[in-house]
This record gives structure tokens, sequence and C-alpha cells, in this order.
């Protein structure tokens, strides 16, 4: 497959800013980003059927111009990316999670991932539970979920490079035989006990209303991938499901917002 980079220059901006950017581009299929030392320039790749969508994802922003689409020589620049992402070791509060990241998205790194997993550790005993890890990327969570004791998770994402990386690291911790890996855009139909969604807002809210089918009474929705400035639409939209709110957890503004099912309606 072929690869395009576009290549942004950002005049003075706040960092939030730039995450936002990144979260658009990355809902048009951006794979991977680039931001140089003195932050002035960010480089986006994706295949290069998807670089249109730029285009429209930069209208009306002052700060940051799209000067050029290139496209990418004719060489493996994602695993060009994998050398400088090494396999990444977490602790599980005693057990320990191994990932090899072949996709930037779920390397483990980012505010959102990073207040999942920690989530998960806090929990701890996840025995018997049936998890959905929708929009997979790396794995992490779903993995994590199973490392944890989780009976069954069902992992999915539109990415068919993150499927098989999941696949791997399913393998490398040991864990494949719990984990069902699928390719998708939409949740798969089921009772969980646990739902976790790391994705874009848009998605969240339109996908609501299947994470309040799927997930059983008692049961959790763990929503992340979005700023504190989407939560009132988010937590409109689960409340239209029935879905209530448990906790809220916000780093750099990023947000991690727990929802539950009540065991009565």
């Amino acid at each position: 497959m072929r690869y395009s980079v576009a290549i942004f220059r950002l005049k003075s901006h706040e960092e939030w800013q730039e995450d936002v950017l990144c979260q658009e581009l990355a809902d048009q299929g951006v794979e991977m980003f680039e931001s140089s030392e003195d932050g002035t320039e960010l480089r986006a790749y994706a295949p290069s059927v998807k670089v249109i969508g730029y285009r429209l994802s930069v209208i009306g922003n002052d700060w940051a111009e799209l000067v050029g689409i290139e496209e990418c020589p004719d060489e493996d620049w994602n695993a060009e990316w994998e050398k400088e992402n090494e396999e990444k070791e977490y602790d599980l509060g005693g057990q320990t999670l191994r990932i090899r990241p072949k996709c930037a998205f779920g390397a483990g790194h980012h505010e959102t991932t990073s207040m999942l997993l920690r989530a998960l550790t806090a929990k701890g005993e996840w025995r018997k539970a049936k998890v959905l890890d929708n929009g997979c990327g790396t794995g992490i969570l779903g993995i994590a979920a199973a490392l944890l004791g989780a009976e069954k998770v069902v992992a999915t994402d539109i990415d068919d490079k993150a499927v098989r990386n999941t696949e791997e690291n399913a393998a490398l911790n040991g864990v494949e035989a719990k984990m069902d890996i699928r390719l998708g855009d939409t949740p798969p139909e089921g009772e969980y006990d646990l739902i976790m969604s790391n994705i874009h807002r848009n998605i969240l809210i339109a996908q609501m209303p299947l994470y309040a089918r799927y997930i059983k009474p008692g049961g959790e929705v763990w929503l992340s991938g979005f700023l504190r400035g989407d939560t009132p639409a988010i937590r409109e939209a689960a409340e239209r499901e029935g879905l209530q709110v448990k906790q809220e957890q916000e780093r750099n503004e990023w947000i991690l917002l727990q929802l539950y099912r009540p065991l009565t309606a």
C-alpha cells in the first residue's frame, strides 16, 4: 500500500489544539504523527487514498497551515517507527504486560491509554468477566484485562494492521486462547461485563446505543479518546441510553468517563 504524508506548518498554539487536530486526522485515517523538536511542523502519515480528507480538517485553523502532501518513498516507513518503539513492559500490579507496537495507537504512552490501564489495574480482579476492547490498536487494553483474569476478551479494530498486531501481542503474553480478535467498524454483539472504547467522540456518541444494549446490568462502559470540551455531549448521549456516570478522570484535558448500567431500571 502506498502512503502519503501531509505536512503542516504550526504557528504559536496550545498543546490541546494540536491534540484536537491529531484526533480529527486520526478519525480520517491517519496512522502516524511526527512532530518537529521545535514544535513548528507536524507530519501526518496515511494511505494515499485517504489524504484528500486532510484539507477538510484545517479549515478555520489560523495556527495550522497545510503546506504540502507528498508521496512517501517506496519503503516500509512504519518499520522505521517500530525501530524507535521497541517492546515495552507495563506493571499491572504484579502481572507484567508486554507490547510490541506496530501502530502508533495503543502503544501505552498516550494519556487516554494510560488512564485506562490504571483503571484496569486498580479494579484488580476481572475473573470470569467478558470484556470488549473496541478500537483495540495494539491490543494493550484487552490483553491487560485478560492478564488480570478476564475469561473472554473480544477485541476489534477497523485497521487490519492493528488486528494483526493485537494477535501478535496476545501470543506474546500467552493469552491468545482468551482473545477473539476481529476486523470491523461496529462493536460485535454480545453481553459484556466491561466495554472499553478509546476512540473519537463522534464514534462514541454514534455507538452509545450499542454499548447500552450490550453491557450487562451492573456492568461498566469506559470511554476515552476525547477532550474535556466533548464531555457534555458524551454524557448526554449516555444518559439517553440509561447509562449513569460512575467516575470521571482527567489528564492534560483528556477524559476517561466510567459509566455503568444500573441493576434495575
